[in-house]
């Protein structure tokens, strides 16, 4: 199986480390992992600011840079639902009778991690090894446009030594919303403290997500109210052995 990561401009500017997860983890798997450097933005800040006409030649870079994988794996759930749910309303509208077609063939291969390896691979039991407390952040992308579900959990709960606590209110926005973040920041920030209140409350060690981006923006309030709760990609988990836990 040829496989490509998209790692996303998020995670490649601030959380490399989240990509290099990845690849250590599919690589223990048994799968060579192809990084195209050609890569660039799926579009999604320019599809939710407005700006659709923007986000044409970016949506045919992704589809050229990324034809004839067998599977495209990002670990970004918001990402993923971008190319899987709007690729295809950008390719429409463009100026461009191929890019539909070209749009169509690949989009349909990108998985976001947990769907790779749970639906594709058919696997929960990855060889981790993580003994700490860890509650799980499911954020909106993930829940309402992906719907991925407990795949996650199902992969948390086969990790040796980690113990999953839940976090109440899960399914509440955590407030960065991208765009929203910007455009309304007190109401970001109180959506925030709602939801880290909420962390405290399980008392885990460790809050895990799907998406850098909302670890982010939770990981900075954390910080800030000097809470001793570190924010982690679920990938990190998953390529932990122990060793480095």
């Amino acid at each position: 199986m040829r496989v490509a990561l998209f790692i996303t401009c998020f995670n490649d500017l601030l959380f490399p480390e989240v990509g290099q997860a990845v690849v250590r983890l599919l690589e223990r798997l048994g799968h060579e992992v192809d990084f195209p450097d050609g890569q660039t933005c799926c579009g999604q800040i320019h599809f939710n600011a407005g700006y659709r006409d923007d986000c044409v030649p970016m949506v045919r870079r992704f589809a050229h840079v990324f034809a004839g994988f067998d599977a495209v794996v990002t670990p970004s759930a918001s990402c993923a639902a971008m190319i899987r749910n709007h690729h295809a309303t950008v390719a429409a509208e463009a100026d461009d009778p191929a890019l539909p077609a070209a749009v169509a063939a690949v989009s349909g291969r990108v998985y976001e991690l947990t769907e790779f390896l749970v639906d594709v691979l058919g696997v929960t039991d990855v060889g981790a090894r993580f003994p700490h407390t860890v509650a799980f952040h499911p954020t909106c992308h993930s829940l309402r446009m992906l719907r991925i579900g407990d795949r996650p959990q199902r992969l948390l709960a086969e990790v040796e030594g980690l113990t999953l606590v839940p976090l109440p209110r899960s399914d509440e926005c955590c407030g960065f919303g991208g765009m929203f973040a910007v455009k309304n920041a007190d109401v970001s920030v109180a959506m925030g403290q709602d939801k880290i209140a909420d962390v405290r409350a399980t008392g885990a060690e460790v809050l895990v997500s799907a998406d850098t981006s909302c670890l982010m923006h939770l990981g900075g309030l954390l910080s800030r109210e000097g809470v001793p709760v570190r924010v982690m990609h679920l990938a990190e988990i998953l390529a932990s052995t122990g060793a480095d836990a």
